[in-house]
């Protein structure tokens, strides 16, 4: 059993008298969901090997207030929000990395507003950083030429136009990179935004989530790649759906770089 990180908090790095490097926002996804939770896992071992001191709100983190927007509920979210710029802005938090694209839009974008202004970066972009400064080290192994494609979350790549951060991560894993037709700018969502991860789908002749896995099976990957964790849920479905489990991984690349380093 590998020895437990220490994940310290913002209250406690505050009763020292110090301030961490980053705040790392887990999101909902991130602390509730089984398989969110690994992403988390993956993301905080990086964050030690590379030496970041950084902290999470731990009890005092709420939602953001993103599903509630998108569905609809202003007041709620403007509630949510003003929540929690409170505590970061007790905190005097500067810089904010997340896992989550949903939390990564609605703190960058929509926080500002409302007085919380901070250096938002999604882990894709962190990790980028942290490799180029030389604080982090990736090599292929056990990924090396291995066919991935990368699905791009609507937050990360249309809403925000980050496309480069996850596919150079993935390019120093040594992979083949293999794009769906809809990639990019003209990428397709999971089915999960706008609150959609929250409900049934409305009738219709098929889930979206179902005809953006079989994009993603026309190119034949071994692994489909994502940096969002709806989308790793919507694609994990669908490919269940296809019943392709056992030929076919879905996995962030916080997972991917930790495995490859067999952190």
């Amino acid at each position: 059993m590998a020895e437990a990180i220490k994940v310290p908090t913002m209250a406690e790095f505050m009763a020292q008298g110090k301030s961490p490097e980053v705040l790392f926002w887990v999101g909902c996804a991130g602390s509730f969901d089984d398989r969110a939770k690994k992403i988390t896992k993956a993301f905080v071992k990086l964050l030690a090997k590379a030496g970041v001191e950084f902290a999470v709100l731990g009890t005092e983190e709420s939602c953001t207030g993103d599903p509630a927007k998108r569905a609809g509920n202003e007041f709620l979210f403007q509630m949510q929000a003003v929540t929690n710029i409170e505590v970061l802005n007790g905190y005097e938090v500067k810089k904010i990395v997340t896992a989550c694209p949903h939390c990564f839009n609605t703190i960058a974008n929509e926080y500002p507003g409302l007085g919380g202004k901070y250096e938002v970066l999604h882990h894709t972009q962190f990790l980028k950083s942290l490799i180029s400064e030389g604080r982090l080290t990736v090599e292929g192994g056990k990924y090396k030429g291995k066919r991935i494609t990368f699905h791009d979350p609507c937050y990360l790549a249309r809403a925000n136009r980050i496309y480069e951060a996850p596919r150079d991560l993935l390019a120093k894993l040594e992979v083949e990179l293999v794009e769906m037709k809809r990639c990019k700018t003209n990428g397709f969502c999971c089915g999960a935004g706008g609150a959609q991860m929250f409900k049934e789908p409305e009738p219709g002749n098929k889930d979206v989530n179902i005809e953006r896995t079989e994009q993603a099976l026309e190119i034949k990957p071994d692994i489909i790649a994502a940096g969002c964790p709806f989308c790793n849920t919507m694609m994990t479905d669908g490919i269940k759906n296809k019943e392709k489990e056992s030929e076919i991984e879905v996995l962030d690349i916080a997972e991917m770089i930790a495995a490859a380093e067999d952190l």
